[in-house]
């Protein structure tokens, strides 16, 4: 069996193909593989810092939240983006708060992946999710009604709602969507 040391440089050696394997074996090496890779999260190689964000995307869940969560704001958008989609495939309700500051990032796929990854969260998203449609930049708000679509809680109804009467094509179309998913499409007054 490689050691630690031997996978961590694989990791780091520029050869995509040798890092690959690595990221598979470093969790079986638990919590000393966990702090070894956190500190390549601090390198100034951008390089480096991706392919730390990437074997932490293989960690049990849970285990390496808090240090994907602070790659969210890493200055490099590549290591903002594999952040955001190893918080989608590894969902942990922990991540919210980030998740949503993170949907108003410049970078529109470090947006949309924020926002699946608060879809595969679920349920404990949603009162967070709710609160950006009341306030929040128009961005960030098209993420949360999408994410609020897709994830189909009925808490989201009064906003969905609300966000039919927006000045915008694509809100009423994830708004509309999310209603209908949780059954409740057009809705008929009497004047």
């Amino acid at each position: 069996m490689e050691d630690l040391h031997s996978l961590l440089n694989d990791l780091i050696s520029g050869e995509d193909e040798l890092a690959q394997k690595a990221v598979l074996r470093l969790p079986d090496y638990g919590k000393d593989a966990l702090v070894a890779i956190c500190t390549l999260l601090r390198d100034p190689q951008v390089d480096t810092r991706w392919w730390a964000v990437r074997a932490l995307a293989e960690f049990p869940v849970g285990g390496a939240t808090l240090q994907l969560v602070a790659a969210l704001t890493d200055e490099d958008q590549a290591v903002r983006q594999c952040a955001a989609l190893a918080l989608y495939q590894r969902p942990d309700e922990r991540a919210v708060p980030a998740l949503i500051a993170s949907m108003s990032d410049q970078d529109s796929l470090v947006a949309r992946l924020s926002a699946n990854a608060l879809v595969a969260i679920g349920e404990p998203a949603v009162p967070a999710l709710v609160d950006v449609l009341g306030e929040q930049p128009s961005t960030q708000r098209l993420e949360a009604v999408r994410a609020l679509a897709m994830i189909g809680d009925h808490r989201a109804i009064p906003v969905l709602f609300n966000s039919l009467d927006e000045d915008s094509t694509l809100m009423e179309y994830w708004a509309n969507e999310g209603l209908e998913r949780m059954s409740v499409g057009m809705v008929f007054f009497e004047p």
